[in-house]
């Protein structure tokens, strides 16, 4: 397993699906160092071959997040669409790291009230979010 050896004050993004994209693709355009975490095997290569960093493992192992640096990163994107598993990240993140800031996605309000229990400093609602900018159309379109 590849190691963000050196890393410090960097983001964590887990997963690189289409959130962990745009993160990935905002946290460049600002010059912020990211590691990535991926369990997807083709698309770790491909990542690699680009020379970006990316950890080939289960964020919800804490093996993998230290490989990720987690210890001294600032913070960690949990982009990943399984809330379970976003759950789990959340307390390994925590708790091998008391002042990371974790920001984590949700599919429903009943999860996203357990993450913030959990640790999670912010929780988004991509559905939700997406929802109500298309209802605000909708609308605009009555008038």
């Amino acid at each position: 397993m590849a190691q963000a050896k050196g890393m410090n004050g960097h983001v964590i993004i887990c997963g690189y699906g289409i959130v962990g994209q745009k993160i990935a693709d905002v946290l460049s355009e600002h010059s912020i160092p990211f590691v990535i975490i991926d369990n997807t095997t083709l698309r770790v290569e491909k990542l690699r071959e680009l020379g970006m960093g990316v950890i080939d493992g289960d964020a919800t192992h804490s093996k993998t997040l230290k490989a990720a640096g987690v210890e001294t990163a600032k913070a960690i994107a949990i982009a990943i669409d399984d809330d379970a598993k976003s759950l789990f990240i959340v307390l390994t993140a925590r708790d091998l790291n008391k002042k990371i800031f974790i920001t984590a996605r949700a599919n429903d309000e009943f999860v996203r009230e357990k993450l913030i229990e959990a640790g999670a400093d912010y929780v988004a609602m991509p559905q939700k979010a997406a929802s109500k900018e298309i209802v605000k159309e909708l609308l605009k379109s009555e008038t």
